[in-house]
């Protein structure tokens, strides 16, 4: 029988096309590796951890946590690019390492909307603007007629350049015309110590580190900025609900892979990873950290990255934010 060479392409296509399901059927045949930019026993850290137990118990094999810190996270997300896109190398990172920080340094390794495979957003977890009791102002419209009456003298602080709270504060003055200074920590504890101390105004605190605080009577909650108020703050309102505007901000951990992933493998990883994560202990272990679980799927999360980066990109240019 003659064989031309379109007989031949057919048949590779074809036998291609068979071997991806296959291949993603099969997946994982080996230990699994989770990448984590950030030291053990943080946010970050810890949701990626439970995920890695929970995949563990599903899948039969290994799933190892690597933390490899450095340049805001950046250094793990380099090196999930860099890997084979198998699936055995994944990243769980905040969006500031992602949507962030390639915009605030100098020279990024990685173009996070070309580089990288968005899997699934894990957990967002809302935050809470806490202040000292004496600051004059007990709700957010009160906190917006001060800062506004007093433009330069209002000082927020954060956990550093480019974390969270700082940029939704950067977001506020950008989007509410505000005029608040940043004064960046090495880290939240230090931060919300001076918030406490009364010697910095006011901080956007990670909502399990500053209600214990705020139910002490060390410190006010004036909003939180989540979509809805959260279980571990009920009675605080959100900024939705002060009438300021639709404004929703989290710190959110999202599962990536390196780009060129399968796309039956990474149906496979999302279906899996929603399935271990969506219901019983794990979920209930995870709402009780202070996440809010989103478990969206490939294709939203993508759509939603898009816009963060667009989102923190012009909140960047217009604070011109560097990174030091």
């Amino acid at each position: 029988m003659r064989i031309t060479r379109r007989t031949l392409m057919g048949s590779l296509v074809a036998t291609a096309a068979g071997a991806a399901p296959a291949a993603a059927q099969a997946f994982p045949n080996k230990p699994v590796k989770i990448v984590v930019g950030f030291a053990a026993g943080g946010g970050t850290d810890f949701v990626a951890r439970v995920l890695a137990d929970a995949l563990k118990e599903r899948w039969g094999q290994t799933v190892m946590v690597e933390s490899r810190t450095g340049a805001s996270g950046m250094m793990a997300a380099e090196q999930v690019v860099r890997s084979a896109p198998d699936g055995y190398t994944l990243l769980v990172s905040p969006q500031t390492s992602i949507a962030v920080a390639p915009q605030i340094f100098a020279k990024s390794p990685y173009d996070p909307l070309k580089d990288l495979t968005p899997i699934t957003i894990l957990t967002a977890t809302p935050m809470l603007l806490v202040a000292h009791p004496s600051f004059p102002a007990s709700t957010f419209a009160e906190f917006l007629a001060y800062v506004r009456a007093n433009p330069g003298k209002v000082t927020f602080a954060s956990g550093g350049i480019g974390s969270s709270p700082h940029m939704t504060s950067e977001l506020l003055n950008m989007q509410l015309g505000l005029k608040a200074v940043h004064v960046p920590y090495r880290g939240e504890q230090p931060a919300l110590a001076d918030v406490m101390g009364n010697q910095v105004g006011v901080l956007f605190a990670n909502i399990p580190s500053g209600m214990p605080y705020v139910q002490a009577g060390k410190l006010k909650a004036l909003v939180t900025t989540g979509q809805t108020r959260s279980p571990l703050a009920p009675d605080v309102p959100t900024i939705v609900e002060s009438g300021a505007g639709d404004i929703v901000t989290a710190t959110w951990n999202g599962l990536y892979g390196p780009a060129g992933m399968a796309p039956e493998l990474v149906q496979k990883i999302y279906a899996d990873v929603k399935e271990v994560l969506g219901q019983g202990a794990v979920r209930e272990r995870l709402i009780a950290s202070g996440s809010d679980m989103v478990l969206n799927t490939p294709p939203q999360f993508q759509d939603y990255l898009k816009a963060e980066v667009a989102r923190w990109g012009k909140v960047i240019k217009a604070a011109d934010i560097r990174a030091e």
